[in-house]
């Protein structure tokens, strides 16, 4: 499958890198120092949303604040060793010029140039959960993406492997191209679905950019 764009949008953990346990491990004893229950604790869609929204879920407004600021210290010091390129990852990127793709992440600007950093990633477009008013799955960031490009957002595509962002693209009328990284394809609603990027190559033209799309 071939797929015409401008511009590509990559959300981060889950599709260019893998930070999972990194995450689990911090978010676990994020819960454990704020009283929250292993019950409580699951009932809280964890990936692809952002922290202030999750702590929303789980305690006091009030509260909120100074918790989203203990989950980002304990994440940003945890990176080192906590985050590898996912497959197809380095070639993808290295094959597009920097001003044809962004990053578009949950995570606050501070945690995504860590993980990024660590990684080996340098965009030279990131919106991050500073950047914006309304996280995924609201449009908001991939329109922003968009923007900051200078593209329009019919002729952008969306890789992500979170139902959130995936709904977030699907919203702001991009191309969805889905990856069964963290979730069984069964939850991804996408016009394609692939096991990572391994599976994505590109193609520079005087149009835009080809994306070929297998299996």
């Amino acid at each position: 499958m071939k797929i015409q764009a401008d511009a590509l949008l990559f959300d981060n953990d889950g599709t260019l890198v893998s930070s999972l346990e990194s995450v689990y491990r911090c978010w676990t004893r994020w819960a454990e120092e704020y009283g929250i229950t292993a019950e409580e604790f699951a009932r809280v869609e964890l990936h692809g949303r952002p922290a202030a929204e999750i702590a929303a879920d789980l305690l006091p407004v009030a509260r909120v604040p100074e918790a989203v600021v203990r989950i980002e210290q304990l994440e940003v010091e945890d990176v080192e060793g906590g985050v590898h390129l996912l497959p197809g990852t380095r070639a993808l990127l290295d094959s597009v010029p920097a001003d044809r793709w962004a990053v578009v992440t949950s995570a606050t600007r501070r945690l995504a140039e860590a993980r990024l950093n660590e990684a080996g990633i340098q965009p030279k477009t990131l919106i991050a959960a500073d950047d914006i008013t309304r996280g995924k799955p609201d449009p908001e960031p991939f329109l922003l993406a968009a923007r900051r490009l200078g593209v329009d957002p019919a002729r952008c595509v969306v890789f992500e492997d979170a139902p959130a962002g995936l709904q977030a693209g699907r919203s702001a009328g991009m191309t969805i191209v889905a990856l069964t990284t963290t979730h069984q394809a069964a939850e991804l609603h996408a016009d394609v679905v692939v096991g990572d990027l391994s599976a994505v190559s590109a193609l520079v033209t005087d149009g835009g950019v080809e994306i070929s799309v297998g299996d």
